[in-house]
């Protein structure tokens, strides 16, 4: 499975990190292109984030509109936005594609291949409800940045750990996580 992995300047790149560090532990995953919008990793830094390296992860400048995430006729199997900002969910749901972030998921809704968008926002405006209802129509998967308690996580990262466990699961990807009883 190749799997594009996205960083915006939402607040919440715990999330990036943890689900790099899932995907890189999995089997199931050889190869993983990371995007970061102009100010993800300035905001990453700002939470006291550091994204993990690998020979299997390649990174993508986003505005690298040549890099293979920008074509269809590039396979890879899919995509997660994590986190994404409600600006970048809005230039998604107009169709706009000015970034290599935002081509890639145009790519992923018309070649009909799994769009998982993690949004990091809180309180959701009207006109953010309905670009989220737009790209769910169009095929997109938007799983807010809402942990469980089930579990009784006692840290930030077990918290996390929540929301990153039901990406995984999403994605395809079979590792054991808590499942309600």
């Amino acid at each position: 499975m190749k799997v594009i992995v996205a960083i915006t300047a939402a607040s919440g790149t715990i999330y990036s990190k943890l689900l790099l560090g899932h995907l890189l532990k999995s089997e199931q995953v050889e190869k993983i292109a990371v995007i970061c919008s102009k100010n993800a990793l300035d905001v990453a830094q700002t939470e006291g984030v550091e994204l993990p390296e690998s020979d299997k992860i390649v990174r993508y400048s986003n505005d690298d509109m040549f890099a293979s995430v920008a074509s269809g006729s590039a396979t890879w199997d899919a995509m997660v936005i994590v986190p994404s900002s409600v600006g970048t969910v809005g230039r998604i749901a107009s169709g706009v594609s000015q970034t290599l972030i935002e081509r890639a998921s145009d790519v992923m809704l018309k070649e009909r291949r799994k769009l998982i968008v993690v949004v990091r926002e809180t309180p959701l405006s009207l006109i953010h409800l309905r670009n989220m209802t737009t790209i769910t129509e169009a095929g997109a998967i938007v799983l807010p940045a809402s942990p469980s308690f089930y579990s009784r996580p006692t840290d930030i990262v077990q918290l996390c750990e929540t929301v990153v466990e039901r990406i995984v699961a999403l994605l395809g990807i079979v590792e054991p996580h808590y499942e309600w009883q």
